[in-house]
């Protein structure tokens, strides 16, 4: 049963948990980038609920169609909408890549694409929806970084052979890379500490991937309710990087 506790007994008894463990797995949603200034998607001000160029449903344009057939659209409303290059890791981020070097953390799974795990300085991330720091050519596969795609102007195109240029993230109807699903899993099912941060738990297949969390601490931090809370030891409706911020890590 899930223990909800004043804001003081909810980080002590984070801290206790983080104390005690070995293997500990941060999965992570868009509540942790909105601490760096990046909107989430479902909110009631979040991306989905916004018109592009007042027509254009924002799900609609991320999908893999959308790119195929008028990749124009698509990269005006990406650079726009998805790369926020100013952003910074906030104190949840700090705070796994802290776990890390204490030798504490199997992994982050995250379902962010803004890259702020790898620059806080975490190595071990699974990137479920891949990243906007990583592009590649569609004809040659070569490599590009966030800013080539950002400061091009239309569709970018390989320098190389001229073929598009598109980001290395999972858009609607593309299914999620493997290799990262079954690390994902791998570092699930070994945590003996499972911190679930800034996610209603909505997308799936990503949050099914808790069902592979065989731990004995389930630790939920959301502002609002989700359906796994009541699997879970400890539940804190506070932000999440004000509830990492107050840990001595």
């Amino acid at each position: 049963m899930a223990k909800n506790a004043d804001s003081t007994d909810s980080i002590a008894s984070l801290q206790h948990l983080i104390n005690a463990s070995h293997r500990i797995v941060f999965f992570s949603g868009a509540g942790v980038s909105t601490e760096s200034g990046i909107p989430d998607f479902r909110s009631s001000h979040g991306l989905y609920s916004q018109k592009f160029r007042r027509t254009l449903d924002p799900e609609q344009i991320i999908s893999h169609t959308f790119l195929e057939e008028d990749p124009a659209t698509f990269f005006d409303f990406y650079r726009s909408k998805l790369i926020y290059p100013d952003a910074k890791p906030n104190a949840a981020h700090l705070a796994a890549a802290a776990l890390e070097k204490q030798g504490k953390l199997e992994g982050v799974v995250t379902q962010n694409i803004d890259g702020l795990d790898e620059m806080a300085g975490t190595t071990r991330v699974a990137e479920l929806h891949g990243t906007t720091m990583r592009n590649y050519c569609l004809q040659c596969g070569k490599q590009f970084p966030r800013d080539f795609v950002y400061r091009s102007t239309g569709i970018p195109h390989c320098d190389s052979c001229g073929g598009m240029v598109r980001p290395d993230v999972v858009l609607y109807e593309e299914g999620l890379d493997e290799n990262v699903i079954e690390k994902a899993v791998q570092w699930i099912s070994a945590a003996d500490l499972m911190i679930v941060a800034g996610t209603s738990l909505h997308v799936y297949p990503a949050a099914g991937l808790l069902g592979y969390f065989r731990g004995e601490h389930l630790v939920l931090i959301n502002k609002t309710a989700t359906g796994a809370d009541r699997s879970a030891e400890l539940v804190i409706r506070q932000p999440v990087a004000e509830v990492m911020a107050a840990l001595s890590l």
